[in-house]
């Protein structure tokens, strides 16, 4: 697959939960170079029963949410916040199977989870027709990989990574940085993300 690299930096945008806030420098240039992967994936007959469907994933604090919402803005799409479907702070592999078996799946939905009461909270619909982007850690599978029509795989040093998640989420995420971490090296060495991306962007 091709690999694209763009962008370097970053904006810092509050939120809660594990994958909400760090930002990726050079936002458009990222955007237009899916959107066009889009366009041209329509026009070669590429895609999910005519649905465009765009993966974003990459470790905390490489900017998946603030791409996310910039590409689904772009393409007039539906977002799935993965950090609203974690099950709590051991739920990175419950989402990853969730994203195939219900968001892209039958059920065109999600159980959503509330941090604050740790424990699951009410059903969210997906339009199984209209357009849609997936961020967080674990959007991006094997399985999850056959159902898009472009994959964007965001990396970043440690370093940057920490200040950007800890500067966001503070004291919480700090406690549980080394846990969610763990679930992270698991499920990149059991699915190798970045191997499956159409695009790649160090941000």
């Amino acid at each position: 697959m091709a690999e694209e690299r763009a962008g370097s930096g970053a904006d810092v945008e509050s939120g809660a939960g594990v994958g909400s806030g760090a930002g990726v420098g050079n936002v458009g240039g990222v955007v237009d170079e899916v959107v066009a992967r889009v366009r041209a994936a329509g026009e070669s007959g590429v895609g999910v029963q005519g649905r465009v469907v765009v993966l974003v994933d990459g470790r905390s604090g490489t900017g998946k949410t603030t791409l996310g919402n910039a590409l689904a803005a772009a393409l007039g799409a539906q977002v799935v916040h993965l950090d609203d479907v974690y099950p709590g702070w051991d739920g990175l592999r419950a989402a990853a199977d969730v994203v195939v078996s219900d968001v892209l799946g039958a059920a065109s939905g999600y159980r959503s989870w509330d941090w604050e009461a740790d424990r699951p909270a009410a059903w969210r619909s997906v339009d199984p027709d209209a357009a849609l982007v997936i961020e967080g850690c674990g959007a991006l599978s094997r399985a999850s990989a056959r159902s898009a029509t472009v994959r964007v795989w965001l990396e970043a040093d440690d370093a940057v990574r920490w200040d950007r998640a800890i500067g966001r989420d503070g004291p919480t995420f700090e406690r549980e940085w080394a846990r969610w971490a763990a679930q992270e090296d698991a499920f990149i060495r059991a699915e190798q993300p970045a191997g499956l991306a159409d695009v790649v962007v160090r941000t």
